[in-house]
């Protein structure tokens, strides 16, 4: 699996039973504590691997930091919240690079191992299944907002819990019931990553606005102005792409392209299963998954909402 699929990250086949997943991911701060922005890189980074049914082997740790403005002391606080969180998902830091950068980096290259029979991939999905997702959506508004210190502490402390969350458990449940397809919610948003699932698998698909699990105040933020750049080139990439019902709110359409951090998994899988994968999810501790839509055949446009 490499390029042609838009997928979460490579697969690179060993022997029979075991193939590489590699993925590379890092930004800027996008809150102000330290080690919780080494926290949310490590396990943004991580996704990816848990995206395609992987199990994160090791890291390599790459950091830009300006070390003339900053005291090292930030630099150790952002590792030691990455480092804490490689060792939640049983990854080893082995290694890395640094470079002297006006404005701090972090993240990882991460190298994880799976079954090259049971992997997951984003092009999977087929008519009539499903779509599951396993975290709220809307972090870039709430990121947004705390740089322009703008954000509800309650908000703030919702999506700091949901980026720092791994996607281990959800992809182990997936893995577990069987699903068709399979990507996470990061930088194109949700309808964005969507549109990848459904161009990858040859379908189209159908959300429930309304169905979709919300972090709070997330459309209070977008009327107040806190959108990032990154949601807003979602929306104009989409437009063609996207068709919405006139009664989806205009707030809740940037909400439904907010491009996120550290997002949760979305999820094709056969509706006899849906039920299986909702247990499978909740007795691991993932509250808020929900289906919020359904794989339909192809159609003139990729992804409907209403």
């Amino acid at each position: 699996m490499g390029n042609e699929m838009m997928d979460d990250a490579a697969v690179y086949r060993l022997d029979e039973t075991r193939a590489l997943v590699q993925t590379v991911d890092f930004f800027t701060p996008i809150v102000d504590d330290p080690d919780l922005f080494g926290r949310i890189a490590a396990a943004n980074a991580l996704s990816d691997v848990y995206a395609m049914g992987g199990r994160p082997l090791t890291a390599l740790a790459l950091v830009g930091f300006p070390i003339s403005k900053l005291p090292l002391d930030v630099l150790k606080a952002i590792m030691t919240g990455g480092a804490d969180v490689l060792r939640e998902a049983e990854c080893a830091l082995v290694g890395g690079h640094t470079i002297d950068d006006p404005e701090p980096k972090f993240g990882l290259a991460v190298t994880g191992l799976v079954s090259p029979e049971h992997f997951l991939s984003n092009g999977g999905a087929r008519p009539g299944d499903d779509l599951v997702l396993t975290k709220p959506i809307g972090t870039g508004l709430i990121s947004t907002a705390v740089k322009r210190d703008g954000c509800p502490p309650e908000a703030e402390e919702a999506a700091v819990k949901a980026m720092t969350s791994l996607n281990r458990a959800a992809s182990e449940a997936a893995l577990a019931v069987g699903v068709d397809a399979c990507t996470d919610v990061t930088g194109f948003g949700l309808l964005g990553h969507l549109y990848e699932m459904v161009t990858a698998s040859g379908v189209a698909a159908e959300v429930s606005a309304e169905a979709v699990p919300l972090l709070p105040h997330v459309e209070e933020l977008a009327r107040r102005g806190f959108v990032p750049g990154g949601t807003w080139a979602n929306q104009q990439y989409l437009r063609d792409k996207v068709a919405f019902d006139a009664r989806v709110d205009g707030l809740l359409r940037i909400v439904l392209v907010d491009a996120m951090t550290s997002g949760g998994l979305l999820l094709a899988v056969r509706p006899e299963r849906t039920q299986g994968l909702l247990a499978a999810l909740r007795e691991r501790g993932i509250e808020e998954a929900q289906v919020i839509g359904r794989v339909l055949d192809g159609a003139s446009v990729p992804v409907t909402v209403r």
